[in-house]
């Protein structure tokens, strides 16, 4: 399946609840989803008055919501879930490490960009480095001690100070810390389910993999 390209705002009415997909402006503009909140489509509003559903639709709604949070393709996903299931703990817990770890996600939490698409777009362009090298690689696998920095090059890039400058945009997580001036920062430990703040059940998408 290829990647989304249509309006997001859509997703987040899918769903049933804002998913932040076009970074700060979801915290400036009105969300249609407080207008319209039923799944779009003319069949949105007949499906928001059926019964409650099934336990099979809150686990695949749950999977498909974590899958357009990070932006990931369904192979992907099913991946990185497959790997997470070999990790000793949660699995659960182990798949939302992994997907936080993914360099357009640390990038995305350091306030480089102001969503993850964006910051796929920082990583792709090659205006990110790792420990000194430049990756363009968005699912590389950032670890405890790694250097994220954003090239010397491309620290005035008008996205990255917006990002920086932007007065609505999130804290930084207790795992990383950033230097702004220097347009750099590091993961200081791998983050744990309690560090990750994303209000979804993981359980529900090991339930779903598990039939």
């Amino acid at each position: 399946m290829g990647r989304y390209t249509g309006p997001v705002c859509k997703l987040c009415r899918r769903e049933g609840q804002k998913l932040f997909l076009k970074g700060t402006k979801c915290y400036t503009e009105k969300c249609p989803i407080e207008r319209r909140n039923y799944a779009p489509g003319q069949h949105g509003l007949a499906q928001a008055r059926r019964r409650k559903a099934s336990d099979y639709a809150q686990q695949l709604r749950e999977k498909q919501k974590v899958k357009r949070i990070y932006g990931v393709s369904e192979q992907y996903f099913k991946t990185l879930f497959e790997r997470a299931a070999k990790q000793p703990g949660v699995t659960g817990e182990n798949l939302l490490v992994l997907l936080e770890s993914r360099l357009d996600n640390v990038v995305h939490r350091l306030g480089f960009a102001s969503s993850r698409k964006q910051a796929r777009q920082l990583v792709q362009h090659r205006h990110m480095e790792v420990n000194g090298r430049t990756v363009d690689v968005a699912s590389y696998q950032v670890k405890p001690g790694d250097e994220v920095r954003v090239r010397s090059g491309s620290r005035d890039l008008v996205p990255v100070q917006a990002s920086l400058e932007a007065k609505t945009r999130p804290e930084t997580v207790r795992w990383l810390t950033i230097d702004e001036g220097a347009r750099a920062g590091r993961m200081l430990e791998r983050p744990t389910r309690a560090d990750i703040p994303l209000a979804v059940q993981e359980q529900l998408i090991v339930e779903l993999y598990s039939k």
